[in-house]
């Protein structure tokens, strides 16, 4: 089949799965109020394959002449990084800042499996991940990745006794000639509740007593036992704000809880080598941080956008002060842009597949992380505080209001009073609501904690630092038992013993 269409894709999620919002049972997610709207989200990736204009970036010809989705694509080098870098920026555009999320960081998954199977060299495992790819190709299927474990006590073990109960974090409970049972949960599965699938990996680095732990697979979403539990989604602009055009677009994150769940060892890509989890969660990670940089781009873009249109709106841009706020936040978009795609240039190879500079990636990631809440503090200042005080849409559509709104609440000369509170609704909604609370958590915490990156940016950067040791220990007269042996340095030393001598 190759490619699905967006009608067959909202017809594969009506089946019988089970999922909970606001405390009902989901009939239908493609007809629910709220679901919806994350259908309508993750079928931007299925009507990118449609459209003329995207086409060539979000599928690809293989070498058989069949079209599939450039998420299940191998990557072959850093051209084709650069392409699918570019198609989560340009799907983040389409959906409004949110990507769809329900291919991208289920391939990011994908990938890793495909990685660590090469590393760990068992043919078994090599030939499931093979197939498993083949099979999201071939039929198109979205993907949810559920990684995060519930954890319970986090100063412990999965298999620590002093864990309240084991099912804290996923694991085999059971196993015959067939498959797998496991159980346990995992929690802040994006768009999971409208994925064909989900791809498990563990969390965390694992001993030999958490060996049950150690197991990564793929179940059907609507397989006997999965259950998910979604966090209430925006729904958007409601009665009280600026009616828009632009379709709202949004995403709900799952508890999933596996209720002994059966899964046929044709789709078990890790069981019991506890030694290899870690290797699974870094790569992944290496990935799905370049994955979150990229969708990010389009969200800092939008943010630079509305600080310079209301300081124009209030009069401001002139000012010093809110110049450096702005340059702030452009240097803040473009470092992230840089990164990006220079991760994508320098690419590596881990087990066969190139993948993003796993430093850069992570460097990226941690620049949005870390400097988001300072730019949405340099938004806000800028905005000032009417953001949170305006009027609402309906009392601006008052005719006995209106006349005073649009005479006390106006900006500059050539800018409508409804235009600025429309750009203050936007801001408002953005960053200083419901969902601006969600998307500061988000950027802290999603796709790994500022901790995780440093730990990785650290050790990715070790082998480097003790050469640059090397270079400082020789400028300063101290012996050095061997000159540093980074290329870019290897003809400097030669030449500047030449010089010496």
């Amino acid at each position: 089949m190759g490619l699905r269409t967006l009608e067959e894709y909202v017809s594969s999620l009506q089946d019988d799965r089970a999922v909970y919002i606001l405390g009902e049972k989901v009939e239908d997610v493609t007809t629910d109020p709220m679901l919806e709207i994350g259908v309508k989200t993750a079928g931007i990736d299925y009507r990118m394959g449609e459209m003329d204009d995207f086409r060539d970036l979000a599928t690809v010809t293989t070498d058989s002449g069949e079209a599939i989705s450039r998420y299940y694509y191998v990557p072959k080098d850093s051209e084709d990084l650069l392409k699918r870098h570019e198609l989560m920026v340009t799907a983040t555009r389409l959906g409004g800042g949110v990507i769809p999320f329900t291919k991208d960081v289920g391939s990011d998954a994908m990938n890793a499996v495909s990685i660590v199977a090469n590393i760990m060299g068992k043919s078994e495992y090599l030939e499931r991940a093979e197939e498993y790819r083949r099979h999201l190709q071939k039929n198109d299927l979205s993907v949810a990745c559920a990684m995060t474990d519930v954890k319970g006590d986090r100063g412990k073990h999965p298999s620590s006794p002093e864990q309240a109960h084991p099912d804290y974090y996923v694991r085999v409970v059971d196993r015959d000639d067939k498959g797998i049972v496991v159980r346990g949960a995992k929690v802040h599965i994006t768009a999971a509740p409208y994925c064909n699938e989900i791809l498990v990996l563990p969390c965390r680095n694992l001993s030999q007593a958490d060996a049950d732990y150690a197991v990564s697979f793929a179940v059907d979403a609507g397989a006997e036992g999965v259950v998910q539990i979604c966090h209430p989604m925006d729904r958007g602009p409601g009665a009280l704000e600026f009616p828009v055009d632009m379709p709202w677009r949004m995403h709900t994150d799952s508890l999933i809880i596996f209720d002994d769940v059966f899964v046929p060892w044709e789709r078990v890509f890790l069981c019991g080598e506890y030694d290899a989890a870690l290797h699974l969660v870094y790569n992944f990670a290496y990935i799905h941080r370049h994955t979150a940089a990229s969708y990010r781009i389009p969200m800092s873009e939008a943010m630079l956008g509305m600080a310079y249109a209301i300081a124009k709106y209030n009069g401001v841009l002139r000012y010093a002060h809110v110049r450096k706020k702005l340059v702030e936040i452009m240097i803040y978009v473009d470092t992230l842009k840089s990164m990006a795609n220079a991760s994508c240039i320098n690419a590596v190879v881990h087990g066969g597949l190139p993948i993003p500079n796993p430093k850069l990636s992570n460097i990226a990631k941690y620049h949005f992380a870390n400097n988001y809440h300072n730019c949405v503090k340099a938004l806000q200042d800028i905005a000032g505080g009417i953001v949170v005080t305006g009027p609402t849409y309906k009392d601006y559509m008052n005719p006995e209001e209106k006349p005073y709104i649009d005479k006390y609440l106006g900006g500059t000369a050539d800018v409508s009073t409804e235009d600025r509170l429309r750009m203050l609704q936007l801001i408002r909604r953005v960053f200083a609501s419901d969902l601006g609370g969600y998307s500061e958590i988000l950027a802290l915490h999603a796709e790994g904690s500022l901790a995780a990156q440093e730990l990785m940016v650290f050790g990715e950067s070790l082998a480097e630092a003790e050469e640059y040791q090397k270079m400082a220990e020789m400028a300063a007269g101290i012996q050095v038992d061997t000159p540093p042996t980074l290329p870019e340095y290897e003809k400097v030393y030669k030449a500047l013993r030449e010089m010496r001598d």
